[in-house]
C-alpha cells in the first residue's frame, strides 16, 4: 500500500506553544466553540519552539484492510503514522486511536498524525508510532463511500464490556502492524485513545489488559448504558459502560495512567448522562486510590487527571487539549534530541 503524505495543518511552533504550562491538570477549563489555541494540560518547563518552518510532510501509511476472526464477516481499515527518523532498532512508543477515519482527517478536530509529528519534531514527546483503526463494517470489503460515517458494527465492538475487542486488537490488529513496523512492548510506552464510544473501547482494552496498555486517553467517553441488552423479562443479558465506576471501586487497581475530558453540555438521553458518567469515573478512580492508601495497600495506583470543558458531544475540545495530553502521558519519558540540538526540557 502506497504511503500517503499529508500536509500538516499545524506548525511545530504552534503545537510547541500549545504544550506550554498554564492551566494545571485537573483544572476546569473553559474552551469556546470557536477555534482557539489549544488549552495546555501538562505542567512542567516550557517546550522552546524552533524557528518557524514550512508545514511538515506527515508520513501516514494506508489505509489497510483487516478482516477479523473475532468478528466474522466484518472488515475494518487502519492507517499507520510513521514518526520522523523511525528506526526499527529503536522501537518507538505506540499510540492506538479508535475511529481512525476521523482521527486522521487532515481538516478535522483531532488531526492526530499532524499533532504527533509536530510534537516529535519539536522534541516535546518521544518518537511514537500511531495506529488509527476504524470500527468493523459488515461486508467483505470496506466501503469507499463510508467517509467519516460510523461503520455498522461500531456499537457491538466499542460499547461491549466483553474481551472481544481486546482480542481483535491484541491478536489481530497489532500483529498485522508489527509485520511492517516495530513498536515498544512496555505498556508504559503504549497509549490507547478514543472519543465517545471509542473512549470506552480504549478503557475496556486497558482495563482488561494493563500488561498491554498502560495509558488511556478518553475524550467525551460513553460510560453509559449503550451496551446494555435486556431479555424479554427485563433481565440484563449484557451490561453497559455505566457499571464501570462500580467495577473500579470493587476491583484491584490496575497500573494505568488515565486522562479524562468531557463537556458540561454533553449528551443526556436514554443511554445516560455523559458528563455525570465521566464525573463518576473520575470519582471512582480517586476513591480507589484513597481506599488503597487508607488500607495500606502497597500495590499500584491510578495516575489520573482530567479537564472538564463547556463543550458538547464533539471532538473539538479533546482536539484542542491533545498536544498537552500527549505531553502529560509521556511526561516521564525522555524525548530524543531534536535535529541540530539537545532534546527540549
Amino acid at each position: 500500500m502506497r504511503a500517503i503524505f499529508l500536509t500538516a495543518a499545524l506548525t511545530v511552533a504552534a503545537l510547541a506553544a500549545a504544550a506550554a504550562p498554564g492551566a494545571r491538570p485537573g483544572q476546569q477549563a473553559r474552551i469556546p466553540s470557536a477555534p482557539v489555541t489549544p488549552a495546555p494540560v501538562a505542567t512542567g518547563p516550557v517546550v522552546t519552539a524552533p524557528a518557524p518552518t514550512p508545514p511538515a510532510a506527515v508520513r501516514l501509511e494506508g489505509p489497510f484492510a483487516l478482516a477479523s476472526r473475532v468478528y466474522p464477516g466484518t472488515v475494518r481499515r487502519y492507517w499507520v503514522y510513521v514518526p520522523p527518523g523511525y528506526d526499527p532498532a529503536r522501537p518507538p512508543n505506540l499510540l492506538l486511536f479508535q475511529d481512525g477515519q476521523r482521527a486522521t482527517r487532515p481538516d478535522g478536530s483531532l488531526r492526530v498524525p499532524a499533532v504527533l509529528d509536530a510534537l516529535i519534531r519539536a522534541g516535546a514527546i518521544p518518537p511514537t508510532l500511531g495506529v488509527f483503526v476504524t470500527p468493523g463494517h459488515r461486508s467483505a470489503r470496506y466501503p469507499d463511500t463510508l467517509g467519516m460515517a460510523n461503520p455498522d458494527h461500531r456499537a457491538e465492538e466499542y460499547d461491549a464490556l466483553s474481551d472481544d475487542y481486546s482480542r481483535m486488537t491484541l491478536d489481530e490488529l497489532l500483529p498485522a502492524v508489527a509485520r511492517r513496523w516495530r513498536f515498544a512492548a512496555d505498556p508504559r510506552r503504549r497509549a490507547i485513545a478514543g472519543t465517545s464510544s471509542g473512549a470506552i473501547a480504549s478503557w475496556t482494552v486497558a482495563w482488561r489488559h494493563p500488561e498491554a496498555f498502560g495509558n488511556v486517553i478518553s475524550f467525551i467517553g460513553s460510560y453509559t448504558s449503550i451496551g446494555l441488552r435486556l431479555g424479554a423479562d427485563g433481565t440484563p443479558l449484557a451490561y453497559g459502560g455505566d457499571v464501570y465506576p462500580g467495577l473500579i471501586r470493587k476491583s484491584p487497581i490496575r497500573p494505568l495512567r488515565v486522562f479524562l475530558q468531557d463537556g458540561r453540555a454533553d449528551l443526556d438521553n436514554e443511554h445516560g448522562h455523559w458528563f455525570l458518567a465521566n464525573q463518576q469515573m473520575l470519582a471512582a478512580l480517586r476513591w480507589a486510590n484513597a481506599h488503597a492508601d487508607a488500607t495500606g495497600d502497597r500495590g499500584a495506583r491510578y495516575d489520573v487527571d482530567h479537564v472538564w470543558t463547556d463543550g458538547g458531544h464533539s471532538d473539538a475540545d479533546g482536539g484542542a487539549l491533545l498536544p498537552g495530553v500527549l505531553r502529560w502521558i509521556w511526561r516521564d519519558q525522555p524525548a530524543r534530541p531534536r535535529a541540530g540540538g539537545a532534546a527540549a526540557r
